[in-house]
């Protein structure tokens, strides 16, 4: 039996560890040598429950692999360690800590990164972002002294960072700069009634705000200042304002990104390098980046079946969002805003019991275009399976007469 071939794995977050499993699996790992770059100092831990190590659990909880999954997989995993130059023609990868290694197969998994607004004075101390463990660290030591904390961005991410403070004692501030929380989720009557839930938390709400300025305050840290003329002090300042993809090290060796980034991929997840290819928050399929976990599964399972030899694509994802705060519960889905031609919306409102029900359908009513659900969403589970016949059939549709179309319809 000849040498095996090494697949290279840069990214060790929830979808590159996904891969690695399904890879395991799948019985074919024994066909590679596998060896993983992980840029975080733990390996892949669960970050969509990140804001529960406030309250009831440990950064070890979260973790995603037993302690022993890499030595028992004979996979290598270098910790605190970036890859950081490709070299495709030798099929060479250098780290930032000078290991270089060649490889038969890349898959690059290497998500996202917090994007944090050009605010003047963004960069003093104790503004900080909120997606990683060592973030979260941060985020708690700077509690210690401070009384005071605003989250800039009410979408999911910010709520749940919000929430993440007052966990910590702050008194805690969401400013957003769209006039409603969740603006790409919700409708303006789902939005009120978040709102006011969000507030019965004990957190402050400021919406239609823009912030151009981050001084020295007088009472707090910090001073926030708004295009129409009000401050606000704070001593900490959380930036949850989106994310962007992880595309430089694709950029360096000129695979193709997309006009506002991502790693451009195919139906099987292959980059324009054939030997490459890109998984997760970090690729763009179709014209759109899926920053949710679930799509990033779905394209780990391709590459696996497509190194096996099966057949298999990634033609896009129905795209659902669900809030779960305490006392607090929100599910997004499809076409909300209603933008579809024909569109038909039917709304039900309990305000007594904080329950807001959206549903979008076709014209005929035979088709589930999107959804809200606020307080009760127990009827998500029975929504779902029409809003994925919609997305098959749409899909299907779109892609016979548009062979490129953008994901983002979905």
């Amino acid at each position: 039996m000849g040498a095996k071939h090494t697949l290279v794995v840069i990214g060790n977050g929830m979808v590159g560890q996904h891969f690695l499993t399904k890879l395991v699996h799948s019985g074919i790992s024994q066909n590679f040598r596998i060896v993983v770059f992980c840029a975080e100092s733990r390996p892949a831990y669960d970050r969509t429950h990140l804001s529960e190590c406030f309250v009831d659990k440990t950064t070890d909880d979260l973790a995603l692999a037993e302690a022993d999954f890499y030595k028992h997989h004979n996979i290598t995993l270098y910790l605190g360690d970036k890859a950081v130059k490709i070299y495709r023609r030798s099929k060479i990868i250098i780290s930032e800590q000078g290991l270089t290694l060649r490889y038969d197969k890349l898959v690059l998994a290497m998500g996202s990164y917090p994007f944090v607004p050009p605010i003047a004075g963004h960069g003093r101390t104790q503004c900080l972002v909120y997606r990683t463990v060592d973030d979260w660290n941060a985020i708690k030591a700077a509690a210690k002294n401070s009384a005071v904390g605003v989250v800039l961005g009410g979408g999911l991410l910010g709520l749940e960072a919000a929430k993440a403070l007052t966990s910590l004692g702050l008194q805690t501030y969401i400013v957003e700069l769209s006039p409603r929380l969740m603006p790409t989720q919700l409708d303006d009557t789902g939005s009120a009634m978040l709102r006011q839930q969000v507030e019965a938390l004990g957190i402050k709400v400021l919406t239609g705000k823009n912030t151009h300025l981050i001084s020295q305050g007088q009472q707090c840290l910090h001073k926030l200042c708004f295009a129409d003329g009000n401050e606000l002090e704070t001593d900490m300042v959380v930036f949850a304002a989106g994310i962007r993809p992880q595309d430089e090290i694709a950029r360096d060796c000129s695979l193709d990104v997309g006009a506002r980034g991502g790693i451009v991929i195919n139906n099987q997840c292959k980059t324009s390098d054939p030997n490459i290819y890109a998984i997760g928050e970090c690729a763009l399929w179709g014209g759109a980046i899926f920053g949710l976990a679930s799509p990033g599964y779905a394209m780990a399972q391709t590459v696996v079946a497509d190194l096996a030899g099966q057949p298999s694509q990634f033609l896009g994802a129905k795209m659902s969002t669900h809030l779960k705060l305490p006392h607090i519960n929100v599910v997004s889905m499809g076409d909300v805003h209603a933008k579809t031609p024909g569109a038909v919306v039917y709304s039900y409102q309990n305000g007594a019991n904080g329950v807001y029900r959206r549903l979008v359908v076709s014209t005929n009513g035979k088709q589930l275009l999107g959804a809200v659900l606020v307080g009760d969403v127990s009827a998500y589970t029975r929504l779902l399976p029409y809003f994925a016949v919609f997305c098959r059939q749409l899909g299907t549709a779109l892609r016979t007469r548009y062979p490129h179309f953008a994901a983002t319809a979905y």
